[in-house]
């Protein structure tokens, strides 16, 4: 169940109180970060229970011997969290499974997100609900896997919070099947082939205070301006603003990568990933090959 939280922040509105409780989490200690306009003097603290409910979704055992599971995240209105890699203004999510017994390895199934634009400034993220897919294997298929761990998210609206999840879940097989963790798999972005790609590849330029990386898709139209997301491997390479453009049958996509030193580096271009974001769908590319 939620703990009570102490912020640090008093001068906070309180939002949407009653939520359903039915986590299986609790929050540790928060500090607020106030991005937006003063709240009205004498409001009383905001809580992140407020504005976040959680719970694991504990799944069904694959095929595979991995067991399919969930976090589910429910927002307040007006609020939203973060994807793997949230924009401009975001706040990137992290999780930290030591504590947990007879679990290999963790692949998260991302769903689709979506492209907020505030201020002028873009992130990449969820509203209202989100059930992340976490695909845990374990070290012995013939056990139960216990889940102990800690998640930390932002959570934002006119203010953002950094809020810690401590996860505790028992997944035992078989389990059973959700249809809340089968849509959010459905969700999830396509390979390139999935999406019918005829041709990918990148051009990198050095900039003076990284590099610009400008890919060319051969992908069909979807309906909609497409946005691109760049990623890398290291999490300390700023990505700025991407610039996207369709041309024909082609998606043109551009950004700039700034590393900690602001100079040129040395690209792993097999370690990049960039994802179109559509009306209707998403595609993954692995690595940006050269032209």
């Amino acid at each position: 169940m939620f703990r009570h939280i102490v912020t640090s922040h008093p001068g906070v509105a309180a939002y949407c109180r009653a939520m359903t409780n039915r986590s299986l989490f609790h929050l540790a200690a928060i500090t607020i970060l106030t991005l937006g306009p003063a709240l009205p003097a004498g409001a009383g603290p905001i809580q992140p229970e407020d504005v976040v409910q959680a719970e694991v979704l504990t799944g069904w055992q694959t095929p595979q011997g991995t067991h399919m599971a969930a976090l589910h995240l429910h927002l307040a209105d007006h609020w939203k969290t973060y994807w793997r890699a949230p924009g401009d203004a975001g706040i990137p999510p992290s999780f930290d499974w030591s504590g947990s017994s007879n679990v290999a390895s963790v692949t998260f199934h991302w769903p689709r997100p979506t492209v907020f634009d505030v201020n002028g400034m873009e992130s990449v993220g969820y509203t209202h609900d989100l059930v992340l897919p976490m695909e845990f294997t374990p070290k012995d298929a013939s056990q139960p896997m216990q889940v102990a761990g800690t998640v930390a998210i932002g959570v934002c609206n006119d203010i953002c919070m950094p809020v810690e999840l401590h996860l505790s879940a028992a997944l035992a097989a078989p389990g059973a099947p959700d249809p809340a963790i089968r849509a959010a798999l459905a969700a999830a972005p396509v390979s390139a082939k999935a999406a019918g790609v005829t041709r990918f590849n990148c051009e990198v330029s050095p900039i003076k205070d990284g590099l610009h990386v400008t890919a060319h898709i051969g992908l069909a139209p979807d309906g909609a301006a497409e946005t691109a997301l760049f990623e890398t491997a290291d999490p300390t390479i700023w990505i700025g603003a991407t610039s996207t453009a369709r041309q024909g049958d082609e998606v043109v996509a551009g950004a700039d990568l700034v590393p900690s030193t602001s100079a040129p580096f040395a690209l792993d271009r097999s370690q990049m990933t960039i994802t179109i974001l559509g009306q209707s769908r998403a595609v993954e590319l692995s690595g940006c090959p050269a032209g």
